[in-house]
């Protein structure tokens, strides 16, 4: 595959939006090429563009030594293609999207049981040939994606972001297969991601940025970026929210992440940062050089150029100021034997815990672990089979309406209005929450000044970059400023500065005074919580 000065925009006028400009590489035979980048920087539109489903508006695309504009329907039969958001058929089992995927790529009746054996012993699905793709786990239905995508034996597979909301076994997973048919087969294949641990796992890695192209070379090639410009803070006993958001706020700090007991800090020069900046009791010798990660090059690489999210104060939350729990603070969140069941099948089996003011509490697990029937019962959108659960003093059995002017709910999907623009959303949703007249007006506006939406605000909230409508999804679950944020798997799929910008945003929430539950894939994002829970089949493992 050859990308040679290719250029792609969009829109017309004032809504024109340049997608690419002026890319040129190549993707190497038998080999993996990964595609990363910072939300809206043009990986979807570069594979969309190498699969003949765009044309771009100048240069030459090369695919398997076809020409992807003017041989576009040879190119798509000759490339297997998953999407962003694979087109399953949710009503339909396994074996029926099989079949109709091999209705649609004209595969002979003689080729498919032998195909379809294939890949689902290579995919771990041929026990669920029978069940409805929608009642498929999100890492199964991934799968399920990939084996139709490979139907034909492509010799180049293009994936775009195949692993978004998958948790961290079925990405393991996913990249066997993957791996698999590189090593094993010599298939090609170039894929875009928003994790920079599986771009780690590609032979090389091209990096754009709005439409540019920042860098091209192996995994190490951009690790040695960072080189001399990354440490470790041990801090002790101190509380690593606070310990967090004082290193993240020294001059010399270009970034940082919790680590279990210590920050890993990257610095703006070489030269190390002074402990005394961060925290004056801390000696000298609790800041210590590391090797550079991959994800430390990316943030150095992107931090000049990428346009940050304005400053994460939140000036429009009125609560009280609180440093978290206080000593001999009631629950705000209690469930005690809390049941959902579906027929015989139990999604959430005696689950109990408690939350309290202020703090940040996280419920991890991988995918059908039960952490979004948890949520749905405490927002009251789903009724509970057994048990109690109160949400800021309102027994949700009984009276759920009253919490729910209470709380805020950010869904794992996107879940506002797509043929709305991101303006009108937020006017439907104040008007949901009740806000009107000046009030109104003014949390709109507050939205988009804090969330950095005004570019966006005249957009059809579908056409959006994820990373967007994450923060159009939060701004609208803030709207009438709730006492509690309920964010399940906030962060999925968005690129590493967006996570770290919205976990910014969330300290300064829990700061003031917003209890927060949240679910998360991301066992790093744990470390920002104050305490957590682990779940597995519907239970609390710890």
């Amino acid at each position: 595959m050859d990308f040679r000065k290719v250029s792609k925009t969009f829109g017309k006028g004032a809504f024109q939006t340049q997608a690419l400009k002026e890319i040129s590489f190549e993707v190497r035979k038998g080999c993996i090429t990964g595609l990363i980048g910072p939300d809206a920087s043009g990986k979807t539109t570069l594979t969309r563009l190498a699969c003949g489903l765009l044309v771009p508006d100048s240069g030459s695309i090369t695919v398997l030594g076809k020409n992807a504009v003017t041989e576009s329907l040879s190119v798509q039969s000759s490339v297997g293609y998953m999407p962003q958001r694979f087109g399953l058929y949710e009503d339909l089992t396994t074996l029926e999207n099989l079949t109709l995927y091999a209705d649609l790529q004209g595969l002979s009746p003689s080729e498919r049981k032998e195909r379809y054996a294939e890949l689902m012993q290579m995919t771990g699905l041929a026990d669920f040939m029978q069940r409805l793709a929608g009642r498929l786990s999100g890492g199964m239905k991934q799968k399920l994606g990939l084996a139709c995508a490979l139907l034909r034996y492509p010799d180049l597979l293009i994936l775009d972001e195949p692993t978004v909301g998958v948790d961290p076994l079925s990405r393991r997973e996913l990249w066997r297969i993957i791996n698999r048919l590189v090593r094993q087969d010599q298939v090609t294949v170039l894929i875009s991601t928003s994790y920079l641990d599986e771009a780690e796992k590609c032979d090389e890695v091209v990096m754009l940025h709005e439409g540019r192209m920042l860098g091209r070379g192996s995994p190490t090639d951009f690790r040695q970026q960072a080189n001399g410009r990354t440490y470790t803070l041990s801090i002790g006993n101190l509380n690593r929210r606070t310990a967090y958001e004082n290193v993240v706020a020294a001059p010399s700090v270009l970034d940082a992440v919790i680590q279990k007991d210590v920050i890993r800090i990257v610095s703006r020069t070489e030269a190390p940062p002074d402990v005394r900046e961060f925290i004056p009791e801390l000696a000298p010798s609790s800041l210590r050089p590391v090797p550079p990660r991959f994800e430390d090059s990316f943030i150095t690489i992107l931090h000049d150029r990428e346009t940050a999210m304005p400053d994460s104060s939140q000036n429009g939350i009125q609560v009280h100021k609180t440093n978290g729990r206080d000593e001999g603070s009631e629950p705000v969140i209690r469930v005690q034997d809390l049941t959902r069941r579906f027929g015989s099948f139990y999604a959430v089996d005696g689950v109990s815990f408690e939350v309290y003011p202020g703090e940040i509490f996280g419920l991890l697990g991988a995918n059908g672990a039960g952490k979004s029937t948890t949520f749905r019962m405490l927002c009251g959108l789903l009724p509970v089979s057994s048990g109690s659960l109160q949400v800021a003093g309102v027994d949700l059995r009984h009276a759920a309406a009253a919490a729910r002017n209470r709380i805020g709910y950010m869904s794992q999907k996107f879940s506002l209005y797509g043929d709305l623009s991101v303006r009108q959303n937020l006017n439907f949703f104040s008007s949901a929450y009740g806000l009107s007249g000046r009030r109104r007006r003014e949390r709109i506006q507050w939205a988009i000044d804090q969330f950095g939406l005004a570019v966006m605000g005249e957009v059809n909230s579908s056409m959006i970059p994820l990373g967007y409508k994450q923060r159009l999804a939060m701004a609208c679950a803030l709207m009438h400023s709730p006492e509690i944020l309920f964010l399940d798997e906030p962060t999925s799929g968005i690129d590493p500065l967006a996570r770290r910008q919205f976990w910014n945003r969330i300290n300064a929430l829990a700061d003031h005074g917003v209890t927060i539950m949240v679910t998360t894939h991301f066992m790093e994002e744990a470390e920002y919580c104050d305490r957590l829970a682990i779940m597995s089949s519907g239970k609390i493992l710890t």
